[in-house]
Parts: structure tokens; sequence; C-alpha cells
């Protein structure tokens, strides 16, 4: 948890903010690839890449 905190911490102190887009996006895409792991889902995931 304190990782999370750096990096947040880091982005404010040098003002770093095109990072948070980025951050955000690999979230979502890391939660979908988990989310996908044995779902009926995974075909539609495959497609899009």
């Amino acid at each position: 948890m304190s990782f999370i905190l750096e990096i947040f911490r880091f982005i404010l102190n040098r003002k770093k903010y095109f990072l948070v887009p980025l951050i955000i996006f690999l979230i979502i895409f890391g939660g979908l690839l988990v989310l996908s792991q044995g779902t009926a889902v995974a075909p539609f995931i495959y497609t899009l890449f």
C-alpha cells in the first residue's frame, strides 16, 4: 500500500500529471485481464488485441 502512496506523492511533487491517465489505463487493463481469466468474456477481449 505504501508503494501506491509513494507513486501519487511523486506525481504530485514533481507535477507529472500526464502519468495519471497512464496509471488509470494500466489499472483498468489489469483488472480486465484478471476478470477474464476464466469467464465467457475472454473471447471478446482477445478480439480487441
